[in-house]
């Protein structure tokens, strides 16, 4: 994930569960076999490893926050985990499987990342992931820099923490990569955020706080109260914020 982005571990378990709960349809996909050894590529705070290890699969998690790999282990202390750089990572064993949920968008240089993921698979191995496509979060972006030029005279494109690429751009580094594309999906996804009244403002402290690191803290209450005024129209219904999600799931194999 991105180092720059601050995660406060208890707020993300606690204020945006959802995303691991949404992972759940991506683990079907992966459908994990007993004794299999799985990679989790920034598995967060542990949830979908430890889904993962039901299946009697062998998991081993990564995440770049040091807060989140501590939660991971104090919840599920019997599955290994440890901090690393998706962008720049190498293990010492091969896996069957790389698997990631809700992380390949903070990573903004994919070759790189496809490199490692590349590198740790088996001949046969799959690479299985969902992450945000092209046009995520489109209008909450685009709430976000309107704010940011009209209060600050911020370029918010030049503190965009996060890579969308579309079905074509993300399968063509796949192949280049050596990768058979067995299967790939950028779908709609509006997801409800928990907390209602205050729920966009959680998601921006949660995950759009590269936004706001020039700020004072009463700056940044400010903005996300603008933010969520400037969104509301598209985002607010029937008392609930919903996340203009557009989701982009992959398969993928390395050929034997």
């Amino acid at each position: 994930m991105s180092s720059d982005q601050v995660w406060q571990s208890d707020h993300y378990d606690r204020k945006l569960g959802f995303v691991s709960e949404l992972g759940k349809d991506v683990v079907r996909l992966l459908n994990p076999i007993k004794d299999e050894q799985i990679f989790d590529l920034g598995c967060g705070t542990g949830d979908l490893a430890n889904e993962i290890s039901q299946a009697g699969a062998h998991v081993t998690g990564m995440d770049l926050s040091e807060a989140m790999i501590g939660q991971a282990q104090r919840k599920y202390p019997q599955i290994q985990f440890f901090v690393g750089d998706g962008e720049h990572f190498t293990v010492d064993s091969m896996f069957d499987a790389v698997f990631s949920n809700a992380a390949l968008h903070w990573m903004k240089n994919p070759r790189s990342v496809l490199v490692g993921v590349w590198n740790s698979l088996n001949p046969g191995g799959r690479f299985v992931a969902e992450f945000g496509g092209k046009g995520n979060v489109e209008t909450i972006v685009q709430a976000i820099g309107e704010v940011l030029r009209e209060d600050f005279g911020i370029d918010a494109g030049k503190l965009n923490p996060w890579y969308f690429p579309s079905i074509a751009e993300y399968s063509a580094l796949l192949e280049q990569q050596g990768f058979r594309v067995t299967y790939a999906a950028h779908f709609d996804r509006p997801t409800k955020i928990k907390d209602n009244e205050q729920g966009l403002q959680h998601w921006l402290r949660g995950f759009a706080d590269n936004f706001f690191t020039a700020l004072s803290e009463a700056e940044r209450h400010a903005v996300c109260s603008k933010i969520a005024v400037k969104a509301r129209n598209e985002l607010f219904h029937d008392g609930s914020w919903y996340a203009d999600y557009k989701r982009l799931r992959v398969m993928a194999i390395k050929p034997e």
